[in-house]
This record gives C-alpha cells, sequence and structure tokens, in this order.
C-alpha cells in the first residue's frame, strides 16, 4: 500500500508539472490560440519530390507556426496576403517557382521592398477566404495588411465538391477530432516536439510524378474571345451558381470593408482556356463585382493565353505556367502598389 501511495503521489506531481508548465507556456490563454482550426496547415516541414515536364524537383514544402507557406515571419511585417486555393498554394512546387515566388523574385530584381505572403491552402473557394477572416486572420496578433489578393475562379465554380467543409473551414468535422486539434494547437509540449521532428526528422513525402501524356491529347484551347461566344445561353443551374457565388462575393465585401484591407482580384484561366462554362461564368461574374465597387481587378482570363505543357492536370500550373502566369500579373501589380503608395 505504501509503495502505491509512493507511485500515485509522485504521478500526481509529474502532472501537476505538467499542467502548470503547459499553462504558463503553453497558448491555451494567449492571443495566438488557435483552437481547433488550421491544425493541419501550421508548422509543416515535408521534404518532397516532383517532376514536371521531365525536369525532377527535390525542396522542402514549409508552412509556419501561423500557417502561411514559407518560412516564419513577424505578422506586424505583412503588407500583402495571397488568398488562393491548390492553384496558390501549389503543394507540389518549390515555392521560389511558385506564382508568389515569382512574384516576390520579381520585386527583389527590380529592387523593390515588396513582398507577398502566401496564405493559400487547398481545395479553398471564396467561403474559404471568408472564414479565413473569421476564423484564421483574427488569431494572428499586430496582423493588418493593407492589400489581400484573391485568386478566384477554379473552386467556385461549382457549389458540391466531396471535403468542400474540411477545405472551406479547416477544421475537423468529428469532435473527438476537434479535441484532438485543440491539444495539437495549444500544447507547448507538442509545440517543441513538432519543432525538433521537423527540424531533424522531417516527414519524406513520395516522389510525385506529376506529367499529364494524355492531357493535351487532341488539344484545343478556348480564349476568352471564343468563349463569348460559346457559352451564351443560361439555364437554371447556371443561374443558381451565379447567384451562389454573388452571395459570397457580398459576404467577402463586408469582411473586406470590416478589416479595411484593398483587396486585389485576380480571375483564372484552367489548362484549355475557357472551355468550362462555369468557370466562364464566375469570372465574368467576379468582374461585374469589382467593377461595381471600384475594387482593382486582373482580368487573367482575358489577358493571358496559357501553352501547352502550361498545366500538369486541367488546374495546376508546371513551373512553367506558374511563370507565364506571374510574369503577365507582375507589371500591373507593380504599377497598382506603386500608384497606391
Amino acid at each position: 500500500m505504501k509503495i502505491l501511495k509512493i507511485i500515485s503521489t509522485n504521478i500526481f506531481i509529474f502532472f501537476l508539472i505538467i499542467i502548470i508548465f503547459e499553462v504558463i507556456f503553453g497558448y491555451w490563454f494567449k492571443s495566438e490560440n488557435f483552437g481547433i482550426y488550421m491544425r493541419k496547415e501550421r508548422k509543416i516541414n515535408w521534404q518532397s519530390k516532383s517532376s514536371f515536364n521531365g525536369k525532377n524537383y527535390e525542396f522542402f514544402y514549409q508552412r509556419n507556426f501561423w500557417g502561411f507557406r514559407g518560412d516564419e515571419f513577424d505578422p506586424k511585417d505583412v503588407n500583402i496576403v495571397f488568398e488562393g486555393g491548390s492553384t496558390g498554394n501549389q503543394r507540389f512546387t518549390p515555392e521560389d517557382l511558385t506564382i508568389v515566388g515569382v512574384l516576390n523574385e520579381n520585386f527583389k530584381k527590380k529592387g523593390f521592398d515588396i513582398k507577398i505572403y502566401n496564405a493559400s491552402t487547398d481545395g479553398k473557394s471564396v467561403n474559404g477566404y471568408i472564414n479565413d477572416f473569421k476564423f484564421w486572420f483574427t488569431k494572428i496578433p499586430h496582423f493588418n495588411p493593407k492589400y489581400v489578393i484573391f485568386y478566384i475562379g477554379i473552386n467556385d465554380r461549382f457549389n458540391i465538391f466531396d471535403g468542400r467543409y474540411f477545405l472551406d473551414n479547416k477544421v475537423s468535422e468529428k469532435k473527438i477530432s476537434q479535441m484532438k486539434d485543440y491539444i495539437k494547437n495549444n500544447s507547448i509540449i507538442v509545440d517543441k516536439y513538432k519543432m525538433i521532428k521537423n527540424k531533424y526528422f522531417p516527414k519524406n513525402t513520395f516522389a510525385y510524378d506529376i506529367n499529364n501524356i494524355s492531357l493535351y491529347k487532341n488539344f484545343k484551347y478556348i480564349n476568352y474571345w471564343n468563349a463569348i461566344k460559346i457559352h451564351t445561353d443560361l439555364n437554371d443551374s447556371d443561374i443558381i451558381l451565379i447567384n451562389s457565388f454573388q452571395k459570397k462575393l457580398n459576404e467577402l465585401k463586408f469582411l473586406i470593408e470590416k478589416r479595411e484591407v484593398e483587396p486585389i482580384f485576380i480571375s483564372q484561366l484552367m489548362f484549355d482556356g475557357l472551355k468550362d462554362k462555369n468557370l466562364f461564368l464566375i469570372n465574368n461574374e467576379l468582374k461585374s463585382f469589382a467593377k461595381k465597387n471600384n475594387y482593382f481587378l486582373i482580368p487573367l482570363d482575358e489577358i493571358l493565353v496559357m501553352k501547352k505543357n502550361d498545366y500538369y492536370d486541367i488546374a495546376h500550373t508546371t513551373p512553367q505556367g506558374s511563370k507565364r502566369i506571374a510574369e503577365k500579373i507582375f507589371p500591373i501589380l507593380l504599377n497598382f502598389l506603386q500608384k497606391n503608395e
């Protein structure tokens, strides 16, 4: 009995020390308490391999403490944020070869002290951008960007999509998973464990060959001017899609004005341009919304024609395609920022 009492006392003291340690050093009661949100998008360092157009790449896919792609930063230094889905995150592309990476490199080469911080996460639509303003950005202290770039189109061209809830909310639907995420987000012990694990034992993601030989078979590109002629009649499904998208944009507008950020909208293209009617409709509605509210918009679907091998699937660009997009965007974006500053 005496031994059991000693053991139980030691166990009690051990857990008491852990609790005190967690309360003092953990994130449970701090402003950067992420709760149940963003756990799978934070503190990531994956050793990755990929292949595009016959060229192999080895790199580390990193997401920092705040959930952004790339290295750690001080939130107060963030002036421009890039919001996108997987087409903005570009999980399988080295960071410097992504659209955001090429834009930042161009700013640096031209001698401008401008950096875009990438908040893109896979699968995110406008609903996801809305939730970012509500549940993610509010948890980052001293985070007050002046500009937010919204890369919109591909993920909003359908209302129903598998996994949409998590992709836009970044929170697990199961209560037990939410409890686990809450602990993982706020425990200082878990935080230090992940820091050591990421530094010395990074996760290896398998070699991913994303060349799609059949993608460009019988290829026909539909540019904006051809799309105008093709996508003329609207059916009931089209009207439902447009009305739903309008509601999402109006909710986003409310949050933009509340946070006092200046939005920059960019429309999107797919590998075959605007063959997809829904993407064409979404882009047109985005342009109407921007014009109505006097928001700056770069109509990428009108000013750029993508080339063969710019995409590895119907929506995601290779480094070649990402560079083409960034090079088209860069002078327009730079001119806008210079005029505003």
